[in-house]
């Protein structure tokens, strides 16, 4: 049985909203990512409903990285924290960065958009994996 700090995964799936909203302030990314993604500004839709979405899919994200970092440590034990930042970091390379760059690709997407994407995805996964390294789950480590 995997244990997961629930907790630490709540912690890490609200961090992404601090992250998102400081990343695509107009004064950081925000202006430029608009401009590339064809996003106004001005008329930001339903904004709700995405900060729902991302709600959703961060606490899935964050409860993935937890069991898969229990799981390296289970099989091969070391250091939590350094087994999170590992794992976290291949799967962001293996699926969250390759699949950006791939549909990006086919949608003719700009390289530059992608790459703040993907870079705001990397810090994103890292502080979550920072977050579930310092508080792995209780009699683990």
């Amino acid at each position: 049985m995997l244990d997961v700090n629930y907790w630490a995964v709540i912690l890490a799936t609200l961090s992404t909203l601090v992250i998102g909203s400081i990343w695509y302030t107009p004064k950081v990314f925000g202006r430029r990512w608009a401009e590339l993604a064809k996003v106004d500004l001005d008329n930001p839709g339903n904004a709700f409903g995405a900060v729902i979405t991302t709600v959703v899919v961060s606490f899935i994200t964050a409860w993935v990285l937890a069991i898969t970092t229990q799981t390296a440590w289970v099989a091969w034990g070391g250091g939590y924290l350094g087994l999170a930042l590992g794992v976290g970091t291949m799967l962001w390379a293996g699926f969250t960065a390759a699949r950006f760059i791939t549909h990006d690709a086919f949608e003719g997407r700009p390289p530059a958009l992608t790459l703040m994407n993907i870079a705001h995805e990397l810090v994103t996964v890292v502080v979550m994996a920072l977050i579930i390294g310092v508080w792995p789950p209780a009699g683990t480590v």
